[in-house]
């Protein structure tokens, strides 16, 4: 496996804190994403490139063992750890029972569950893969609905079903489309990371939505109906006489999806913002004066 700098390939220095790594990450991904590179397959390489940098990089614990082992990053803190426990156990049994190394060898085969076919072949212990972790970006909008996506991801493709309701920042686990495992070992794990961009009037907390809406001051007070935009569709609501500034209404059901429970749905909370009108006619100054002095 040849080595690659990530660093380099993020344009960042070996000392970049995590927010630096992220920020080139974005700056670079945006870049050079296929959605904005069509049939560019330099392009499509780079973004490769560039992910699997950010996937080791991004994760603290992936990147001091990339810091210290280099290409051999995914197994050599492994490594060292059974080879510290063959020379304890050897030891430690050598000096209880007196075993021999060829002995210790068909012994720690057994415990460890690592094969071999001749004495003079080298011991292999089965390691898992190492687990990707990558971000998908989605709006709002998105994740309204259950819909189909697919993902390249080091080269392979995953095509997957996104549940409606998925909340930002959420991380979702597929099994065995991490990297490949050692000596026969299980594939490591995909996480994926939900950055959910909000470019709607509506604000989304869990499963309820909140909407401002604006009423006109003769709405207000003497009552009527206004349609109101939801998040799929319009609704024709009635105004009660008299409505007050900051006034909330519940619309039930016309919230957010809940994740994996098809069919319910949160609320979505109106409030009542009361517009007071600007440039009035003379005539309607004294109308206003006339009220002024009834009240």
């Amino acid at each position: 496996m040849a080595f690659i700098d990530y660093y380099k390939v993020l344009n960042v220095s070996k000392s970049a804190s995590e927010k630096e790594i992220k920020a080139a990450y974005r700056k670079l991904a945006r870049k050079y994403h296929p959605d904005l590179n069509l049939d560019n397959k330099e392009a499509e390489m780079k973004f490769k490139e560039i992910n699997e940098a950010n996937e080791v990089l991004s994760n603290p614990e992936n990147r001091k063992k990339y810091d210290k082992y280099g290409k051999d990053w995914k197994h050599g803190e492994e490594y060292e750890k059974a080879q510290r426990q063959r020379q304890e156990y050897t030891q430690h049994q050598s000096s209880q029972h007196g075993f021999s190394e060829q002995e210790y060898s068909d012994f720690f085969e057994s415990m460890f569950g690592g094969r071999r076919t001749s004495s003079r072949q080298a011991h292999s212990t089965i390691f898992k893969g190492q687990d990707f972790h990558a971000e998908l970006h989605l709006d709002l909008k998105d994740v309204y609905t259950k819909h189909k996506r697919v993902l390249t991801v080091n080269n392979n493709n995953i095509r997957l079903t996104i549940p409606a309701g998925v909340e930002n920042e959420q991380v979702i686990k597929i099994r065995g489309k991490g990297g490949e495992g050692l000596n026969g070992g299980p594939n490591g794990d995909l996480y994926i990371k939900f950055i959910i961009n909000n470019r709607t009037q509506f604000k989304r907390a869990g499963n309820n939505l909140y909407k401002n809406v604006d009423l006109d001051l003769y709405t207000s007070l003497l009552g009527g109906e206004i349609m109101v935009e939801t998040f799929n569709g319009n609704v024709k609501l009635k105004i009660a006489p008299e409505t007050q500034n900051e006034t909330k209404v519940k619309l039930k059901g016309k919230g957010f999806p809940v994740y994996k429970k098809e069919g319910e749905f949160g609320d979505l909370i109106i409030t009542y913002r009361i517009k007071i009108p600007s440039k009035l006619s003379k005539r309607e100054k004294e109308l206003f004066k006339e009220l002024q002095k009834m009240r």
